[in-house]
């Protein structure tokens, strides 16, 4: 399918990887102990939920501009890569700086670092920053304590200032519903941050009823400025459960109206290629109407991601 045949898309979760080691050395993760253990086919590992055959495009900069020519993707969220930068955060603010008016960036820092805060001020001020991914320990059972930590907070004060994206990937046992009292918690506390919310906060969507979607995730329903991505992780697990994924979209959009939902392709992590990416999730829409299509796949993003924030709401 042809650019022109495409709706006008905005790409909401795109981890870019340089080829250019030599500028960019990759510093990969090495997982703790007592991590939990990562399902099969993550990073493109055979099996798992990213299919016997994982395919695995590396999104540099310059790859990633013809791609999106080729899908009419007018703009992308640029999320740092942890696992291969960990908190090295030059890659993603170079690219976003040299294309403004294409990337917008959300970078990872640690949550319980004294330096985090004063470092997403001084991004706001020199980078436009967009968003900041928390990231800190996770206990055995899955659960992330630094979330709402005394030195986290440090940071989530900072974004209430610039009304900046706080960009969390929150999980723990049980999806993600666990950790819904205190996002709601938060956003009470900071009103003017936007909380994006990646992969639909991985709801259990083989759970009967509702597909996952339960009175976890109904309780967000009023706090307005927590928004939700739908990525290719939702449609690999939906694909390899067998769980339809056009009817979990359809159950997320009644729940939060499509100007809180954003598609975001997660290249870079999820495996396949960004064709594919845009093809299947353009599938996951049947359901929907004209401008709730409009919103998942464009405007919701566009509007929430705003480099140096959205500014103090009156």
């Amino acid at each position: 399918m042809s650019a022109s045949a495409r709706p006008l898309l905005f790409d909401a979760h795109a981890h870019l990887v340089a080829d250019d080691q030599t500028a960019y050395p990759r510093k990969p993760m090495q997982r703790a102990a007592n991590a939990p253990p990562r399902m099969p086919g993550v990073i493109g590992t055979p099996g798992g939920h990213h299919g016997p055959n994982p395919i695995n495009e590396v999104p540099d900069v310059a790859r990633m501009l013809e791609w999106m020519k080729e899908e009419n993707v007018d703009g992308a969220v640029a999320v740092q890569k942890r696992m291969i930068y960990r908190y090295d955060n030059s890659y993603i603010l170079d690219s976003s700086d040299k294309h403004p008016e294409i990337f917008s960036a959300v970078v990872i820092l640690d949550a319980e670092d004294a330096g985090t805060a004063p470092l997403v001020r001084q991004y706001i001020q020199n980078h436009g920053l967009a968003g900041v991914r928390l990231f800190g320990g996770r206990e055995p059972d899955g659960s992330m304590p630094w979330l709402n930590s005394p030195m986290a907070l440090k940071t989530w004060e900072v974004a209430n200032e610039f009304g900046l994206v706080m960009n969390l990937e929150v999980l723990s046992v049980g999806g993600g519903g666990p950790s819904v009292p205190a996002l709601i918690e938060l956003t009470k506390q900071y009103p003017n941050v936007n909380i994006a919310i990646d992969h639909l906060l991985e709801p259990e969507m083989e759970k009967s009823g509702h597909y996952g979607l339960d009175e976890n995730f109904e309780a967000l329903v009023p706090w307005k400025n927590i928004s939700f991505k739908w990525t290719s992780i939702n449609l690999d697990i939906c694909r390899e459960e067998g769980i339809p994924a056009d009817k979990v979209l359809r159950r997320a959009i009644d729940l939060y109206g499509a100007d809180r939902l954003m598609w975001g392709s997660d290249i870079g992590t999820s495996s396949g290629t960004y064709k594919d990416m845009v093809q299947r999730a353009l599938d996951s829409a049947v359901l929907l109407n004209d401008d709730e299509k409009r919103a998942l796949f464009h405007d919701t993003g566009r509007r929430i991601f705003q480099k140096g924030g959205s500014g103090r709401r009156a």
